[in-house]
């Protein structure tokens, strides 16, 4: 029996035919864009209703999703002092776990559904460091295709950000990864 995945994707400046060979290539059949401003400055084709167009000339649905699960939300109180968005607040607010409840019904039909952001690397990404974190949380199986083309797995995400370490100690409890950073 072949597991459940949601997939994740970032355009970065990947040619169309590219990136829809490798959408062809893991059978999905729906995009979720949680670009919180799903424009592209450098790669126009990556604009919300150019992509739009050339997905569904290709039989993919297109999903915009960036205002409930986006990188840079609306709501001022998911900021630090400095601007920052943190990633703590975001995860409490209802229009994120809003948007997190239709990722799981999407997982839990089997939908083949990919999420795609901009960064081409997933550990430099939100879809990574926040969405996916969560989505582990909730046992939801999450691989991300890198810039190159591979597919790993959210623990392998996170082992790269993390400078190889993982997010979890020997006995399985969250690691303070501030404290951990400190070190290296």
């Amino acid at each position: 029996m072949k597991t459940k995945s949601l997939y994740t994707i970032g355009h970065g400046s990947r040619k169309t035919e590219d990136f829809l060979s490798t959408l062809k290539q893991f059978s999905i059949d729906f995009l979720i864009d949680v670009r919180s401003k799903p424009y592209s400055k450098f790669n126009p084709q990556y604009n919300q209703l150019e992509l739009k167009t050339i997905l569904e000339n290709n039989g993919i649905r297109y999903v915009f999703m960036g205002d409930s699960i986006g990188g840079r939300p609306k709501d001022p109180t998911c900021y630090d002092e400095e601007g920052k968005v943190n990633y703590d607040k975001v995860k409490e607010k209802e229009f994120f776990l809003k948007g997190i409840d239709r990722l799981k019904l999407a997982y839990e039909k089997g939908v083949k559904a990919i999420i795609m952001c901009s960064e081409s690397k997933p550990c430099e990404c939100h879809r990574s460091k926040l969405i996916g974190r969560v989505l582990e949380s909730q046992h939801i199986n999450l691989q991300h295709i890198d810039e190159k083309g591979k597919v790993k797995d959210q623990a392998i995400v996170i082992r790269e950000l993390n400078k190889g370490f993982s997010d979890t100690d020997l006995f399985g409890s969250s690691a303070n990864t501030r404290s951990r950073k400190a070190y290296l």
